[in-house]
């Protein structure tokens, strides 16, 4: 009943303060005289009243201390009562003074003025608090609430539960906060207890707790994800809250306190990278990233747009994501300089124009083909986006004099078992040995078109590949197809129940990149640390429980089979190859196989030209030739290692 009573009107609360500073007043005069009425001069309290109304009127107008809602009153509100009682005692004081002056006595004692003043602030407050409070007891009558506990009693903790305070719809009761901090341990926030979060588990059973929200940003992941397990086997809904500087003008909304990600659970600890070593590097330089629009373009794009460079340039071939991606730049950073360029890395004569008329100094090369069942059914077309993309643009860079080309390559290059990753192998072998053949004196384009003498007087372009996993999130990643298929109703599709895979965010691996590109001389094959891989199925049924729902009761979780050119297990390194360290913990210089560059032109033109005739077996069998370690897996190709092993 009391939560459909209106807001009540501002003057209604106008009045009640006016009222509550003539109580004050009232008081005042009597404590002044010792409780005894008949020694207070009615006429100069009626006088004295009327002025005092006349100035907290003008005070109160001028201060809107009455604007706020009563219910949802906080420390503002105080402040603004405080300002009030002050400037209105203050001008009482100064007209004090003007009498004496004239007058020779006083309107009203000081002694009177003080107390007045005192007892209008706790009055304004108290009446405050009691309709506050009298509001929340009345909303925590509900008998269907839900029993929550807040993980963190910072300022993010206090912010959650005053939210929740402050909105009528939320039908919660936070039954305490939980802390690491035994400092806080025993305390209490708005009268609600600070407990051991060693103790989580029993505040669980005895409290039979419904939701867990995580209100704190500095819990180790490994704690975090055992909290989270702990929470799905009592199926407790599992709740976060964003970073503080995504709140909605400072002030964390209802909304914004959303069911946790997997990708929250799948993050690991935050990765330094050397932001001084790559701004010094990136200092008004001009860039340009391929593949732009996509997934780890944009990223490197929105990474780059935090150091001081002077160009970035925006390549892709999708006309609409290249345009959304640059309306996003504008808006959020009008001062950086960007430009967008709609072309195609297969291009040769696009690709020139770009380069004479941007001139880049360095070259994130992002643009691929990158899903493993497409490319198995398009081979052709695979090697033209992959292959001859990357021949075209590492071309291009060694004709313009680009400082450093640094390649976006996949753990899938690693024993191919797809045409994808043996594509992204081949373009791996192509930038790496031309940079190799880059310290001879004189330099013969593969294609016999282009003829540069003395090479060494222009700079040497320095060639370097990164080699990482799944990034979460991607377009096509298995993460969005799961939570699609999960809203759908199921059934979530898994190819096969032993399947893992390594996952890193987006944001996570284009800093990595980044930090390659700054550290690397040429010629290195940087890998990154991915962590421990996933189980997919595991990874499945977490999804599942994090939306409230339970495997294969509300959601089915059906085996679809691998599908072609699909392993069991990913590596990064294939059996012959092994690792160097580097001074950041997360990268490591893969120590692979090197070729002769003439060698690999010659084959690489051999198998442009297959695929520009769409001879999809002569494709596959001249990438089988490149790369021998290249094993079709569920795929028609699989004929071909047989007959190239005879």
């Amino acid at each position: 009943m009391f939560t459909q009573i209106n807001i009540v009107p501002r003057w209604v609360i106008f009045s009640l303060d006016l009222t509550c500073g003539s109580v004050a007043m009232i008081f005042a005069y009597m404590l002044k005289f010792n409780l005894n009425l008949t020694s207070v001069d009615i006429y100069q309290l009626s006088d004295n009243l009327l002025l005092l109304l006349l100035i907290n009127s003008i005070v109160f107008l001028c201060t809107k201390s009455y604007s706020g809602i009563i219910r949802y009153t906080s420390a503002q509100d105080s402040i603004r009562i405080l300002s009030s009682v002050l400037i209105s005692t203050g001008a009482y004081f100064i007209i004090n003074l003007i009498a004496i002056s004239f007058l020779k006595k006083p309107l009203i004692p000081n002694t009177v003025l003080v107390i007045a003043g005192l007892f209008s602030f706790v009055f304004l407050i108290t009446y405050r608090v009691f309709i506050k409070y009298f509001f929340m007891y009345i909303k925590n009558l509900k008998l269907d609430k839900k029993k929550v506990i807040i993980y963190g009693a910072g300022e993010a903790g206090m912010a959650t539960k005053r939210t929740f305070d402050h909105d009528d719809k939320v039908n919660k009761n936070i039954v305490a906060f939980v802390d690491d901090d035994q400092r806080k341990v025993g305390k209490a926030i708005d009268g609600v207890s600070i407990m051991d979060a060693r103790n989580l588990g029993h505040l669980i059973a005895k409290h039979a707790i419904d939701e867990i929200i995580f209100a704190s940003y500095t819990i180790p992941a490994e704690k975090r994800d055992a909290i989270v397990d702990l929470c799905l086997e009592h199926d407790i809904k599992v709740l976060n809250i964003p970073p503080a500087n995504a709140w909605t003008n400072g002030k964390l909304q209802p909304g914004q306190i959303q069911g946790l990600n997997i990708e929250d659970l799948l993050n690991r600890k935050p990765i330094r990278i050397d932001i001084e070593g790559i701004g010094k590097m990136l200092h008004k330089k001009r860039i340009l990233i391929t593949g732009a629009a996509g997934s780890i373009g944009s990223e490197i794009v929105r990474q780059l747009s935090k150091f001081d460079v002077g160009l970035i340039i925006l390549c892709d071939q999708s006309e609409t994501a290249l345009h959304e991606l640059y309306l996003e730049l504008d808006e959020n950073d009008r001062t950086k300089n960007y430009q967008s360029f709609v072309g195609d890395v297969r291009d040769e004569q696009r690709m020139d124009k770009l380069f004479n008329m941007y001139r880049p100094d360095y070259v994130y090369h992002a643009a691929a083909y990158k899903h493993v069942p497409l490319m198995e059914d398009n081979p052709a077309e695979a090697i033209k986006a992959n292959v001859l993309g990357t021949k075209t643009v590492a071309d291009k860079a060694v004709k313009y004099g680009v400082q450093k080309f640094v390649m976006i390559s996949t753990d899938k290059a690693v024993n191919p078992t797809n045409i994808m990753g043996a594509s992204k192998r081949i373009a791996e072998i192509y930038v790496q040995s031309l940079n190799n053949s880059l310290g001879q004196r004189d330099f013969l384009f593969s294609n016999g078109l282009s003829y540069i003498n003395r090479l060494e007087k222009r700079p040497v372009t320095k060639f370097i590949t990164t080699r990482f996993g799944n990034v979460l999130g991607s377009n096509g990643s298995v993460i969005p197809r799961f939570k699609q298929q999960i809203e759908k109703g199921g059934p979530v599709t898994v190819t096969h129940p032993d399947i893992t895979r390594y996952f890193m965010t987006i944001p996570e691996a284009c800093r990595l990149v980044l930090e390659a590109g700054c550290m690397g001389n040429g010629g290195e094959i940087f890998v990154f640390d991915m962590g421990k891989s996933v189980r997919i199925f595991d990874l499945a049924k977490k999804m599942i429980k994090l939306a409230g729902l339970e495997p294969n009761v509300d959601i089915k979780i059906e085996f679809s089979g691998l599908r072609p050119g699909e392993k069991l297990y990913e590596e990064l390194l294939n059996d012959n190859e092994n690792t160097m360290p580097t001074h950041h913990d997360k990268i490591m210089i893969g120590r692979v196989r090197e070729y002769v560059f003439d060698e690999v032109a010659s084959n690489i033109a051999e198998l442009i030209k297959s695929a520009k005739q769409d001879d999809d077996m002569q494709v596959v069998t001249n990438m089988k030739k490149m790369v021998p370690e290249f094993k079709s897996m569920n795929s028609i190709f699989e004929e071909l290692d047989h007959l190239i092993n005879k």
